[in-house]
């Protein structure tokens, strides 16, 4: 199954994708466990992650797809030349090995065949500080928007508790809190509960 929607090196974007038919991904915790190491495995090589959530039945994810010469440096430079090096060629197949590999997986674990996700996955092209800062808070409150929460920080698969810890992480957090100046401004944006209906229509949601 191919899930490509093409992508281009040097890019930021929003990238969103749901069950089919709105089915869940996630039933299970060890689910959403399993889905963030194979985005670290398949996605941590040729992109900068500033935000992602997980949500039962669909995720938002703010990217930037590294620049070609570095994923072509970081593939030479694999310790003992791993099984499957980064391929600088083709950013969009690395969401699609990601998506395959988890719907095997889903799919044997829950006894069910056929697509999990939809396909193509859907993406928008992303550029500007204050656009940045409104995707942030607005992937960070889906949670509240949903009603699963009613403060982003309640919430367990987002990264927004990783951008206020001091925990290695390969999350762009530092880039991130100082798009709002500081950690306090960061956390007062989340607070601010703004009408979502014109930016998912932007987004294409």
């Amino acid at each position: 199954m191919q899930y490509l929607e093409f992508v281009l090196f040097g890019n930021t974007y929003h990238i969103y994708n749901r069950g089919i038919n709105g089915c869940d991904l996630f039933r299970e915790k060890e689910n959403y466990d399993y889905f963030l190491g194979l985005y670290d495995k398949h996605i941590s090589s040729i992109a900068d992650t500033y935000a992602w959530v997980l949500m039962k039945n669909h995720f938002h994810l703010l990217v930037k797809i590294k620049d070609e010469s570095k994923i072509q440096n970081l593939a030479s430079n694999s310790p003992d030349r791993v099984p499957n090096p980064v391929r600088a060629e083709d950013p969009s197949r690395h969401f699609s090995n990601l998506f395959n590999s988890y719907a095997q997986a889903f799919n044997k674990r829950f006894g069910r065949h056929g697509n999990l996700f939809e396909r193509p996955f859907k993406r928008k092209l992303i550029s500007g500080i204050e656009d940045y800062k409104r995707l942030v808070v607005y992937i960070h409150n889906n949670p509240v928007h949903h009603g699963f929460t009613k403060y982003a920080m309640d919430y367990q698969w987002s990264s927004y508790l990783t951008c206020i810890s001091v925990k290695p992480t390969h999350l762009q957090r530092d880039a991130v809190t100082g798009w709002f100046g500081s950690e306090t401004n960061f956390k007062k944006a989340h607070d601010n509960h703004e009408d979502e209906t014109d930016l998912e229509n932007w987004l294409g949601l």
